[in-house]
């Protein structure tokens, strides 16, 4: 399927009266797509998923349509808003200690690539703090610095594991022993529906 073709099933998906915070709506997204402005709409439709909660095929579509215009970074994002879907959303606002204390001297990707264990609460049969794997992605920012502070996103591999998670909660961030980074639970959102395939 090309492109316009993609961009236009997407928005069918989405329910009629919908609108992004700047009154952004389907009819916007098919004027921009009637004079090919493509990556306008796409970019848009990526808003649009963030007012109700959309069917698996929306991002699916998105992340294909993206791929397909070679734009790696929104293929990323609505691979992960698929994911999110499917498996719900943790966000999270996660202070990295600073480069003087910490492990971390280099910058962190905001693009979904760092994959750092987490201390949620979680024991081991011997009382230990379990640590969880959960994929980090850093809104509204491409990086964050050793030190920085950013609200995250982030992908349990077990979500299961995460089941208990609440709001104001506290969590530590590791990539070995000692703490890298501190977060405070911003929103836990369960899935809408168990999708019926994986």
């Amino acid at each position: 399927m090309d492109v316009p073709k993609l961009l236009e099933a997407a928005s069918l998906l989405v329910p009629e009266g919908s609108a992004t915070e700047n009154d952004i709506t389907v009819a916007d997204i098919w004027e921009y797509l009637t004079h090919d402005q493509w990556e306008v709409a796409l970019g848009l439709l990526e808003e649009l998923g963030d007012v109700p909660p959309l069917p698996l095929g929306f991002w699916e579509t998105l992340a294909t349509a993206a791929e397909q215009m070679r734009m790696e970074k929104s293929a990323a994002w609505c691979h992960w808003r698929w994911y999110e879907t499917r498996r719900g959303v943790i966000r999270a606002d996660l202070t990295l200690r600073p480069a003087a204390e910490a492990r971390r001297q280099t910058p962190i990707s905001g693009a979904g690539v760092l994959r750092p264990m987490w201390n949620i609460g979680n024991r081991t049969a011997t009382g230990e703090p379990a640590l969880n794997i959960a994929t980090l992605w850093v809104e509204f920012t491409p990086f964050l610095e050793p030190g920085g502070r950013a609200s995250v996103r982030l992908a349990p591999l077990d979500p299961q594991q995460w089941q208990h998670l609440r709001s104001g909660q506290v969590i530590t961030m590791h990539e070995d022993r000692s703490v890298a980074g501190t977060a405070v639970v911003l929103e836990v959102q369960r899935p809408a529906a168990t999708p019926a395939r994986g």
